[in-house]
């Protein structure tokens, strides 16, 4: 995109996290904003955050994860906006434990959000980012999207299934005036960790400690998303490791999966 100067943007799990960060960094680049989350309270916060900016920001619950809701929201975010040229879909869960343990109503969970959330973004959305001159679709994916660690089978799942869509409706849109970004960030010390679900309560405890020790800033995920935004980057990778495991699974993916899954094996969760 050429500007995002006076452009709306609508990002969801805007409330905490990579989601807040988005919303600070994109007002100050000129955005509107219509932030979407399952947390009014946490909304309401960032809202005030963001009252000083001059910008317009409207808040908007949802449950990504909910179908009809999902597709009520375009209409509420055209009434606060006219026009929506930005979609990112942030909002994510977490399931900790080993697939034996993990149960099928966690499984059906961790897709409800992290896969279906950014299908329903996406089916509600394009048709009006269609009628912009330029606008942009953002799917946030993960490490876990380039692969499988132990413990995190429902989590892994999910991303490379977003990973595949993604990848997919990139080539659709070619030609057209909408981009695609698919953003795979390393462990980023939000609360998708402390707030998800795992099959003991220690695990998901080990896992947010492991995760703050290793944490990418959010601030420096959204400054990434940004420019991929503006340059229409395919993808965006956030963190040296993570661009190395990339390149590990290219040039030998035998090797790579067993170097992770005897990291993984270790793993407390």
């Amino acid at each position: 995109m050429k500007t995002l100067v006076n452009r709306t943007a609508v990002v969801t799990g805007a409330a905490s996290g990579i989601g807040k960060a988005l919303a600070h960094h994109l007002a100050g680049e000129g955005c509107h904003l219509a932030l979407v989350d399952i947390d009014g309270d946490g909304l309401a916060r960032v809202r005030s955050e963001l009252a000083s900016t001059g910008r317009t920001v409207s808040t908007h619950m949802a449950n990504v994860a909910d179908r009809t809701r999902m597709f009520a929201l375009p209409e509420e975010v055209l009434a606060a906006h006219r026009q929506v040229h930005v979609l990112i879909n942030n909002a994510g869960v977490s399931v900790a434990g080993r697939f034996e343990d993990v149960s099928l109503e966690d499984m059906d969970w961790i897709f409800g959000v992290n896969f279906w959330g950014m299908v329903h973004g996406c089916k509600a959305f394009l048709p009006h980012l269609r009628r912009e001159s330029e606008a942009h679709i953002v799917t946030l994916c993960s490490s876990f999207g380039l692969l499988g660690f132990a413990g995190k089978t429902g989590y892994s799942a999910t991303k490379f299934a977003v990973r595949g869509f993604s990848e997919a409706l990139r080539a659709e849109l070619l030609g057209s005036p909408i981009g695609l970004t698919t953003v795979y960030p390393g462990p980023v010390d939000t609360n998708i960790v402390r707030t998800g679900r795992a099959v003991h309560a220690a695990q998901r405890e080990a896992e947010a400690r492991f995760v703050a020790g290793r944490s990418i800033p959010a601030e420096q995920v959204a400054r990434r998303i940004v420019r991929g935004i503006r340059r229409n980057s395919a993808r965006v990778l956030v963190g040296l490791d993570y661009h190395l495991i990339d390149w590990m699974t290219r040039l030998s993916p035998d090797l790579a999966q067993e170097l992770t899954a005897r990291q993984s094996q270790r793993m407390p969760f």
